[in-house]
């Protein structure tokens, strides 16, 4: 006789039933299982549409892939980077680029940030301020821009005739699309007009957060609204500012809509007679799906991609600083 018959009844290990094996089964897959199953859609397109464009675009950028010329194409290293040395083109969208960018988001960020400190205090109407500058935001880009094309038009356009009013341009009306700072003026304006409201209303829904004792103690102390918003305001709402910077900076820096539908013949992808308001994003369409140089293109691009990480940081750095100094 075994010792396990020997052994008493309530000390014999008795195997758990088959359904309780199965609960146990279905709860480790429920929960260590389930939720990776629930979350890897977003991982499975993010893999096809953001790190595999990503990667095949590097192999491209240190190819020479010309589409017009399949038999032209191999490897060719770092060529295509060197070549953007000494392209001028580059370097003039380089330059347009980050004209357009020091108009459009420093006087935006500082607009909205007026704006939000106003909406902020007691008004009538609230909320239909609110939902009032948030409409350009709402607005399609590429309608908001056609009204400005036309508003910023040579020949009876309404900025010419609100120019005339203070006595500009009567004899000769200004070409708005023919120099480069009038070109980088209303292209800015475009940008401005479409995304102050959108930062004014992240920098109001900060702002509320601040309780408003804080604001009551400054005016005891003798602090002015003016003097709130720099010492009080934008320390406390930093983390947010600090977003909308780096937002803008790479929103800035692909400006693509604006200057494409600016220009009178937008299929050129030109930015101009004399590319006087061609941006990166537009010359890069241009070599790419104009000129099917898409190795150069690719190039181009990862050169955009390290030029925003570059300006983003020097961006995040001084905005901490300034805040921290305020």
């Amino acid at each position: 006789m075994s010792l396990t018959e020997l052994r008493p009844a309530s000390h014999r290990q008795v195997p758990p039933p088959k359904n309780v094996k199965t609960r146990s089964w279905l709860y480790r897959f429920d929960n260590k299982t389930v939720p990776y199953v629930f979350i890897s859609p977003f991982f499975i397109l993010f893999g096809i549409f953001g790190v595999f464009p990503l990667i095949f675009n590097g192999i491209v950028a240190v190819r020479n892939w010309q589409l017009d010329d399949p038999a032209a194409n191999g490897w060719v290293g770092l060529d295509n980077f060197q070549r953007l040395l000494t392209d001028e083109d580059f370097w003039n969208a380089l330059g347009n680029t980050f004209g357009i960018f020091i108009l459009s988001t420093v006087p935006q960020l500082l607009i909205a940030l007026i704006i939000a400190n106003l909406l902020n205090r007691r008004l009538r109407g609230n909320t239909f301020w609110r939902i009032g500058i948030l409409l350009p935001y709402l607005t399609p880009v590429v309608a908001s821009t056609l009204v400005f094309a036309i508003f910023f038009a040579r020949d009876n356009g309404m900025a010419n005739w609100f120019l005339s009013l203070v006595g500009f341009g009567h004899e000769t009306p200004l070409d708005w699309r023919a120099q480069k700072w009038s070109a980088w003026l209303a292209i800015a304006t475009m940008v401005n007009w479409k995304w102050i409201g959108y930062n004014a209303l992240l920098y109001l829904s900060a702002m509320q957060a601040i309780p408003k004792d804080v604001y009551e103690a400054a005016a005891v102390d003798g602090a002015g609204p003016w003097r709130q918003l720099w010492r009080i305001t934008v320390p406390m709402i930093q983390p947010v500012v600090v977003f909308t910077v780096i937002l803008s900076t790479i929103g800035g820096l692909q400006l693509f809509n604006e200057p494409m539908m600016f220009d009178e013949n937008p299929q050129s992808a030109s930015g101009g007679s004399d590319h006087q308001f061609q941006t990166i994003a537009q010359l890069i369409y241009k070599v790419g799906w104009k000129d099917l140089d898409l190795g150069y293109a690719a190039s181009m691009s990862w050169a955009l991609f390290l030029i925003i990480l570059i300006v983003a940081g020097i961006n995040t750095l001084l905005t901490r600083r300034i805040g921290g100094e305020r």
